[in-house]
């Protein structure tokens, strides 16, 4: 990404025949064993009002990335659902947009990020790790209705429509200078899903 400089894994998803949603992921090389932090991108069309990125495929007991425009940039929400029923916030991964790679135009939405907590968390059948040499399914969902508070990474969302399903080889996102492209783009680069406070973005 010749932008922020992180080399990325991507997936497309066609949203119309001219508009596709593309979520790019980015991670370090020789990843610890165990929490490791990611930076996550996404490019979403203007018609689409929220986005959310289910870190295990399935909506629920996982990290959950939810976004969605904000005059310039997007705001960017933890979310953790523990059915079929609107998610609520989640402490256990926090976002920081970098300095770049984060805009609004006449097409589309982009923001990116770093998540410090989204690849490893207890689900339904105990601890989950992301394995940062291999592929993992991945789900998400859409609605072209806007969330209520736009500024806030606590608002509430209309619900969405159909989820989708794509799995995602975080192989080809490794980056060997990671930790100094998070500097380079004005985010630290400590922290990989030890306990935090859920600041403002």
């Amino acid at each position: 990404d010749q932008e922020t400089g992180f080399t990325f894994s991507e997936y497309k998803a066609a949203f119309t025949l001219t508009a596709n949603i593309v979520f790019r992921f980015a991670l370090p090389s020789n990843a610890p064993s165990g929490p490791y932090n990611t930076v996550i991108q996404a490019v979403v069309p203007n018609q689409l009002g929220w986005i959310g990125l289910a870190w295990g495929g399935n909506m629920v007991r996982n990290p959950l990335t939810v976004a969605y425009p904000n005059g310039q940039k997007a705001t960017v929400s933890s979310r953790w659902a523990t059915g079929h029923s609107t998610p609520t916030a989640y402490t256990g991964a926090t976002y920081t947009l970098l300095n770049t790679g984060n805009k609004v135009n006449g097409s589309h939405w982009q923001f990116t990020a770093k998540c410090a907590g989204c690849t490893t968390w207890t689900g339904t059948s105990g601890s989950v790790r992301i394995s940062p040499t291999g592929s993992s399914r991945l789900a998400f969902a859409y609605s072209t209705g806007k969330a209520s508070t736009p500024s806030s990474n606590t608002s509430s969302i209309p619900v969405h429509d159909t989820p989708n399903y794509f799995t995602n080889d975080f192989s080809l996102g490794q980056n060997p200078n990671f930790d100094a492209l998070l500097q380079r783009n004005g985010v630290s680069a400590m922290g990989a899903g030890a306990v935090f406070v859920d600041g403002p973005l």
